[in-house]
C-alpha cells in the first residue's frame, strides 16, 4: 500500500454547532496591509481589533490562543473596481486605510480535520494537546498550508495554552488518503479547539 504524501490543507471543519456550508462563521476585520491569510489558516487577534494569520506555535504558545479558523473574505478590489468574494486574503488590493471583511469559525464546539507532519499521530495521542506549523499557503487555489506539529504534542509547558486538542485519528474509509494506518507520516487527525479566544478570558 502506498504511503501518505505531504499535502497540508490547514484546518477543515469536521463538525460544529451550525450547519453546512457556512456553519457558524462570524465576521471579523483584517487590515488592508496585513499579510496573506489562506482558507483554513488559524488567525490571531491583533491589538487594533483586527485578525491576522497566526504564527507557527512552536514550543512556546501565546497565552491568548487563536481567534479562530479563517474561511474567506470580501473586499473592494482596487485593481478590479468591484467587490470581490474570495476564499483567501491575498495581502493587498485594498485602498490604504480600508479594512477587509473576513470570516472565521470560532465556535468552541467546532472540530476540524488537519494533516499531521512526517511523524504522524496514533490513537495513544488522542486527548493530548497540540500546536501547528503555519506552512505555505497556495495562492493558486487559496488553500492553507498549515498542519499539525507533532513536536508540540503533549509537551509539559505546552498543555495549558495549546490551540488544539486531538480528539480522533481519521480512519474512514480505510486506505483513503491520510488514513493508511495509525502513526503513519502525514495521516489525518480530528482536533477541537483547546485555547480559542471564545474559550479564554484574556484581552489583547
Amino acid at each position: 500500500m502506498a504511503s501518505n504524501t505531504s499535502g497540508p490543507f490547514g484546518f477543515r471543519q469536521w463538525s460544529g454547532t451550525g450547519s453546512a456550508p457556512t456553519y457558524e462563521q462570524v465576521a471579523v476585520s483584517i487590515d488592508y496591509n496585513a499579510s496573506a491569510i489562506y482558507y483554513g489558516d488559524p488567525v490571531t487577534a491583533q491589538a487594533d481589533g483586527t485578525v491576522a494569520q497566526s504564527a507557527s506555535t512552536g514550543a512556546t504558545p501565546g497565552a491568548l490562543g487563536i481567534a479562530g479558523i479563517f474561511v474567506g473574505c470580501k473586499y473592494l478590489s482596487v485593481a478590479q473596481k468591484r467587490t470581490v468574494w474570495s476564499n483567501y486574503w491575498p495581502g493587498s488590493d485594498v485602498a490604504s486605510g480600508n479594512f477587509v471583511e473576513g470570516y472565521i469559525i470560532n465556535d468552541p464546539n467546532a472540530k476540524f480535520i488537519a494533516q499531521t507532519d512526517s511523524t504522524g499521530l496514533a490513537l495513544v495521542d488522542v486527548n493530548a494537546n497540540i500546536g501547528f506549523a503555519i506552512g505555505t499557503g497556495n495562492a493558486a487555489n487559496g488553500i492553507s498550508g498549515a498542519y499539525l506539529d507533532s513536536t508540540t504534542l503533549n509537551t509539559a509547558t505546552y498543555n495549558v495554552n495549546s490551540p488544539f486538542k486531538v480528539v480522533g485519528i481519521y480512519q474512514s474509509p480505510p486506505g483513503a488518503p491520510g488514513t493508511l494506518g495509525l502513526s503513519q507520516a502525514y495521516d489525518y487527525a480530528i482536533v477541537a479547539f483547546n485555547d480559542v479566544a471564545t474559550r479564554n478570558l484574556l484581552g489583547v
